[in-house]
């Protein structure tokens, strides 16, 4: 049996989720709000002491991080691969994984904070301190930051870093694209490509679609169109996302959207 712990604005559980989908395989899931610290009940913590979804539970074993997650999938149900079997092609996959990981993941976690999340939690807390002590698995240093981006958004230090370096890994999806054809590697639909849709997904919930249309990288516009037809796609991030959290992120993020062209030169 799987079960999945997850959320539906997590864009590492819409990960999990869309490699469920594509390798068919059934799931339950178990839903925590993680913008109300339901990932910090007792019961969780128990499962994920680091209070951090998604996380796998499969005939009681535990497993934890989207990207080890999905390869556990692969191993254990090897039908209906996600990873190629051409040991080089697989490389390049685990090149774009790490990538999403160590660099694209933080950026988009900045990028949703700046823009839209920041106005979630000033509806509830006003004052620093009472940010600082609400329940955390980050470092005192990071919910400093955070409260920066909170008090001043795009303004804040570091926030056009991290939307240029968003930027920048789209741009290198357009160039894979133009060498590979439709998908990332290869040519096939892999890992990468579930890898990389939630992140350019987050950007059309923010409504910075501007950021590929107009001609200015039409490839992964094309790729993203050909994501949104898999039978996978609605499962994955349509079906487990709250109307209300949908409504914040476009709402935020097109009103953001002038101030985050400027930082592109776009605007």
């Amino acid at each position: 049996m799987l079960e999945l712990y997850h959320h539906g604005s997590s864009v590492c559980a819409a990960k999990v989720r869309l490699a469920l989908a594509e390798k068919r395989l059934p799931w339950t899931g178990h839903y925590l709000d993680i913008l109300k610290g339901e990932q910090f009940t007792e019961a969780f913590l128990k499962i994920n002491p680091r209070a951090m979804v998604p996380v796998l539970v499969h005939d009681g074993k535990v497993v934890i991080e989207s990207t080890v997650i999905c390869e556990y999938l692969e191993q254990v149900f090897p039908a209906h691969p996600i990873y190629p079997a051409d040991p080089y092609a697989c490389a390049q996959v685990r090149i774009w994984t790490k990538a999403v990981d160590e660099d694209l993941h933080p950026a988009c976690s900045a990028l949703t904070y700046v823009v839209s999340h920041r106005h979630t939690v000033r509806k509830n807390v006003r004052k620093f301190e009472d940010f600082l002590n609400a329940p955390s698995n980050e470092s005192v240093e990071t919910r400093k930051r955070k409260w920066r981006w909170i008090e001043e958004g795009l303004a804040a230090p570091g926030a056009a870093d991290y939307i240029k370096l968003y930027d920048r890994y789209i741009h290198l999806m357009e160039d894979s694209l133009k060498a590979n054809g439709d998908w990332l590697v290869g040519g096939a639909f892999t890992m990468a490509d579930i890898a990389l849709a939630p992140y350019v997904n987050r950007l059309a919930m923010l409504g910075m679609e501007k950021m590929w249309r107009g001609g200015r990288l039409p490839r992964v516009g094309a790729w993203f169109e050909r994501v949104k037809a898999r039978a996978s796609f609605k499962p994955a991030f349509v079906e487990w996302m709250p109307e209300s959290l949908a409504s914040d992120l476009i709402t935020n993020g097109r009103k953001s959207w002038p101030e985050v062209g400027r930082i592109l030169g776009l605007a």
